[in-house]
C-alpha cells in the first residue's frame, strides 16, 4: 500500500476510547443527539419514505436498523437510509473549511457497522471521531466543490475507515477498505448545481453507503488497489493533486480532534446563510415589510457564490433550493420571523407574496470578510426603510459556530423542536437520557428502541 493508506489505517487502527478527552467524547455525545434529531424530524418527508420502503428488498446477514423505525436491512442499505434522513433537513452539523460538508452524515456508517458487529458506545464514539478527524483533515487541504467534485468523496472515505473500526478491522484489512473506497467513490459536484434536487440529501447517502460495504469487503477477505492514492492514475493524479496529511487529533501531544471544530446549526438550512438569518430575526420584530426599500448583504466569496451566485437561488422552486438559497431565508425570516422546517414547504416557497421581498435583496462580495473566511463566517445585514433608516447587524461567528457554540440546554431546545408532532414527550425524554449516556451503552439496542417512532 501506498504511504497514505499506511498512514490512514495505522491511525483508524492505533485510536482508542483512552485517546480521547472527556471534552471529545462529550462533544462527539452532542452530534449523535443533534443528527438523530435531524433524522426524525425528517422522518415523514418524501426522500425518506422512498428510502424506508426500499429497505425491506434489501436484506442480509448482520441486520441493521433504520432510525425511527422496526425495520431491518443490510448494513450498507440502513446507513443510506439513516444518512438521508439526517440530511434531509439540513439541519445537521456543518465543517467550515475550504472542502465543507457535514461530517455528522457519518454517524449512520458508524451505527450501521456496530449494529453489525454488537460493540458498544463507546466503541461508536471512537469510530465517530475518527471519521470526523479523516474527512476533516482532507477537507481543511482540497476545496471540493471549487474543483467540482462534491462532499462524498471524503465521506466515503472516512466512513469506511470509522466502519472498518467497529467491525474490529485489523490495519492491513482497513488500508483495503480504504483503498476500495478511494478508487470507487469519486461523486461529481453537479449534485450541488443549479436547481437542487432530493439527490442533494441523499448524495452522501450513497458515499457512507459505498464505505460501510467496502469495509465490510474488507472483512470478507477482499484486496483493493495497492497505491489508491499515490498511484499514477491514483486520486491524487486525477482528482486532488498531491496532500500532505498531518497534524491529525492526538489529545496526548495536545492537538484537539477535529468533530470540536465543527458547526452545529442552529438554523434548517445551508451553513453560509445561518448569519443571515439570524440577523434578520433580529430585526423582523415590528418591521413593516412594505416599508422596506433595499435590504443589503455583505459577505466572504464562498457564501455568495453558493447561496446566491446562481439564478436559481434567487427564484427557488424545490426545498433543496430555498435553503440553499441567502435572498429566500433572509425574506422568509423577515416575513415570518420564524426559520424552521415549515419555511422551507412547497407552499411557503411558492407563495407569490415572498418574491417581491426577495427582489429587493442584494447579495455582494465583503472582501476583508473572504480574508477572514473560514476561521469566520463574516456577514452584515442592511435593511434600508423608504425613510432613509437603515437598520444594520452584523456577525462574524453565527450562533452555532464552534466560536460560538449552542449550549446542551439550547441544544435539547433544537431536538426538541425537531422532533415535536414524531415523538411524545414520554419517548422523547426517554430518547434524550440515552442519547446523553451514548458511551456508557453496551450497544446500538437502546437507541433504536427509544427512537421509535409510535
Amino acid at each position: 500500500m501506498d504511504a497514505t493508506t499506511k498512514f490512514l489505517s495505522a491511525y483508524a487502527a492505533s485510536l482508542t476510547v483512552e485517546d480521547l478527552t472527556a471534552e471529545t467524547v462529550h462533544e462527539a455525545r452532542r452530534r449523535i443527539l443533534d443528527s438523530v434529531g435531524c433524522a426524525l424530524g425528517a422522518f415523514d418527508a418524501a426522500p425518506c419514505r422512498i428510502v424506508r420502503e426500499l429497505a425491506p428488498e434489501v436484506h442480509g446477514g448482520g441486520a441493521a436498523r433504520i432510525l425511527g423505525s422496526a425495520q431491518t436491512t443490510s448494513p450498507e442499505s440502513a446507513a443510506f437510509a439513516n444518512t438521508v434522513m439526517i440530511r434531509y433537513l439540513d439541519c445537521n452539523d456543518s465543517f467550515v473549511s475550504p472542502g465543507g460538508g457535514h461530517p455528522s452524515d457519518m454517524l449512520p456508517a458508524v451505527l450501521a457497522a456496530a449494529e453489525a458487529a454488537g460493540t458498544p458506545g463507546r466503541a461508536v464514539i471512537t469510530a465517530l471521531v475518527l471519521a470526523y478527524e479523516i474527512y476533516g483533515q482532507f477537507a481543511d487541504r482540497f476545496a471540493t466543490r471549487e474543483k467540482g467534485w462534491d462532499q462524498g468523496l471524503f465521506i466515503g472515505l472516512a466512513s469506511a475507515c470509522a466502519a472498518g473500526k467497529v467491525l474490529g478491522l485489523p490495519e492491513d484489512r482497513l488500508a483495503h477498505a480504504i483503498s476500495m473506497t478511494a478508487v470507487s467513490q469519486v461523486p461529481l459536484g453537479q449534485t450541488r448545481v443549479g436547481e437542487l434536487s432530493m439527490w442533494k440529501g441523499c448524495a452522501t447517502a450513497m458515499a457512507v453507503r459505498n464505505g460501510v460495504f467496502a469495509a465490510l469487503l474488507a472483512r470478507g477477505g477482499m484486496e483493493g488497489p495497492p497505491e489508491p492514492f499515490e498511484g499514477r492514475s491514483g486520486l491524487f493524479e486525477q482528482v486532488t493533486g498531491p496532500l500532505r496529511l498531518d497534524g491529525f487529533g492526538d489529545a496526548r501531544a495536545g492537538v484537539p480532534f477535529k468533530l470540536t471544530d465543527t458547526s452545529i446549526k442552529y438554523f434548517p438550512a445551508q451553513i453560509h446563510t445561518q448569519a443571515g438569518a439570524a440577523m434578520a430575526l433580529e430585526l423582523s420584530d415590528g418591521l413593516d415589510l412594505d416599508d422596506i426599500e433595499r435590504i443589503r448583504i455583505a459577505t466572504y466569496r464562498v457564501a455568495v457564490r453558493n447561496a446566491a451566485g446562481e439564478p436559481e437561488k434567487w427564484h427557488p422552486r424545490t426545498r433543496e433550493t430555498a435553503d440553499h438559497s441567502l435572498p429566500y431565508v433572509v425574506a422568509v425570516a423577515l416575513a415570518d420571523g420564524a426559520l424552521t422546517a415549515a419555511s422551507f414547504a412547497e407552499e411557503r416557497i411558492a407563495d407569490p407574496l415572498l418574491r417581491p421581498l426577495m427582489r429587493k435583496v442584494e447579495v455582494g462580495e465583503d472582501p476583508e470578510a473572504t480574508q477572514r473566511y473560514p476561521a469566520q463566517q463574516r456577514a452584515q445585514l442592511e435593511v434600508e426603510l423608504r425613510s432613509g433608516q437603515r437598520l444594520t447587524r452584523a456577525a462574524d461567528y453565527p450562533k452555532g459556530h464552534s466560536r460560538n457554540p449552542l449550549s446542551d440546554g439550547e441544544l435539547e431546545q433544537k431536538f426538541r423542536g425537531l422532533t415535536t408532532g414524531v415523538l411524545t414527550e414520554h419517548r422523547r425524554a426517554a430518547l434524550l437520557d440515552v442519547l446523553w449516556r451514548f458511551d456508557e451503552l453496551e450497544n446500538c439496542d437502546a437507541l433504536f428502541e427509544a427512537a421509535r417512532v409510535d
